[in-house]
């Protein structure tokens, strides 16, 4: 077939790592970069952020999952600009050419432009962000046994902001971890003090799923003792009061927010190829106006008929996009056609505590004791390496018949 083609594939996460091994040892050479050196597996952050999980158990380095490549190299960096005219890409540590450009560049966190709340709240869209959320959360209750009366309630309420799967679990951990492990570690402080709020802009919370799901949701979050205030909106917080839309105020040293993402774009394609800050793709994932420029994943903006206003930014969507871009070029290479992008719904489902979450399938909608085991065996199945389920089944049985974790580590680095 001549030469082989150069693939530059910006981003490891769930699309990006699943086209990547699709292609392993195919005959495309691949370039795989990302400011990480590892996968993250994001589903399972708010355990890493509540202390029942470690990092490592939820993280796989690439160079460790392509150890035995022949046609991927990665390369730790940040894409700054796409000049696509000289099929071109420019990063912190040199230039890169290629003949097909793949942007899985994911999301962050938006703060819909809200400087002081950027400045000040914690999110969770990185494994160190998970780290921080937990060194903070921690460091909150040792600063509680020798602080001044007047300063105890801002270290006492632990907020989260956006009801979503995120919001609703990191909520329901922290209840867990105030109902059952914090008055052992600290015998003196008074725990029934301490509030965990969540606060959500919408009627409900998990908005995207089901009534059942919106309903047994809330419903477990407050057997848990979790205060949930809908139809909420934080205006603003400055490190130590959140103010609300209704004029009230919530003195908090930890706001977590979990209230949207916006795309991580990059520099350099014209206006007309992005849509709510995401790419505009066909149903091949490719960017129209261009000829050999892909996004996939949260990144992508593809309408079909069924999803006339885009997919669901979800890991699915990801894993199949890349699944599906990476046959299409092993098709190309064959001569045959290629085959449209189209997301078959496979469910949701969240997890709010010990036996409580809520499943959405297309087919039947369940909550309570089952459910929590689906989501359970799941999020097992969906970890990369056996040595990593094998950890984290240990540390969930572990957390489940003693109530406990012994990962409550504060790692700070000193400034």
């Amino acid at each position: 077939m001549g030469t082989r083609k150069k693939i530059v594939l910006v981003g490891g996460g769930f699309a990006g790592l699943h086209l990547a091994k699709r292609l392993n040892n195919e005959d495309f050479d691949i370039l795989l970069i990302d400011k990480q050196n590892h996968h993250q597996f994001q589903p399972l952050y708010y355990q890493v952020a509540s202390a029942r999980l470690e990092p490592s158990n939820i993280s796989f380095p690439f160079r460790k999952i392509f150890q035995k490549s022949k046609n991927i190299q990665i390369r730790l960096a940040e894409v700054t600009k796409i000049i696509a005219a000289e099929n071109k890409i420019e990063t912190n540590i040199g230039d890169y050419h290629y003949d097909f450009l793949i942007i899985a560049t994911g999301c962050k966190t938006n703060f819909f432009g809200n400087e002081e709340i950027r400045k000040h709240a914690l999110s969770m869209k990185t494994t160190e962000e998970a780290i921080e959320i937990r060194n903070n959360i921690l460091l909150s209750f040792e600063k509680i046994i020798s602080a001044e009366e007047k300063d105890k309630e801002a270290l006492m309420n632990i907020v989260m902001v956006g009801g979503g799967p995120t919001g609703v679990e990191l909520a329901g951990a922290f209840a867990e971890m105030r109902n059952h492990i914090l008055p052992r570690d600290y015998p003196h402080i008074d725990f029934s003090k301490l509030k965990v709020i969540l606060l959500e802009g919408s009627k409900k919370t998990l908005n995207s799923m089901s009534e059942e799901a919106k309903n047994a949701s809330r419903k477990y979050l407050e057997e848990l003792g979790v205060i949930v205030k809908t139809e909420t909106i934080v205006t603003n917080y400055d490190g130590k009061i959140a103010t609300l839309n209704n004029g009230e105020t919530i003195p908090t040293g930890n706001l977590i927010w979990a209230a949207g993402v916006t795309g991580n774009i990059i520099e350099g394609l014209t206006l007309d190829a992005i849509i709510k800050n995401r790419y505009k793709v066909d149903r091949y994932n490719k960017i129209p106006g261009t000829q050999n420029i892909y996004a996939m994943g949260d990144i992508a903006y593809m309408e079909t008929t069924l999803y006339p206003n885009g997919h669901p930014q979800i890991a699915n969507v990801a894993i199949n996009q890349g699944k599906n871009i990476a046959t299409n070029f092993l098709r190309q290479l064959k001569g045959k056609e290629q085959k449209e992008y189209e997301y078959k719904d496979l469910g949701s489902m969240a997890t709010i505590g010990k036996r409580k979450a809520v499943v959405d399938l297309p087919f039947i909608k369940f909550q309570g004791f089952f459910a929590w085991f689906i989501w359970m065996f799941l999020h097992l199945m969906l970890i990369l390496s056996v040595r990593n389920k094998i950890i984290i089944f240990f540390n969930w049985a572990w957390n489940y018949f003693t109530k406990d974790s012994s990962l409550r580590l504060i790692l700070k680095q000193n400034k």
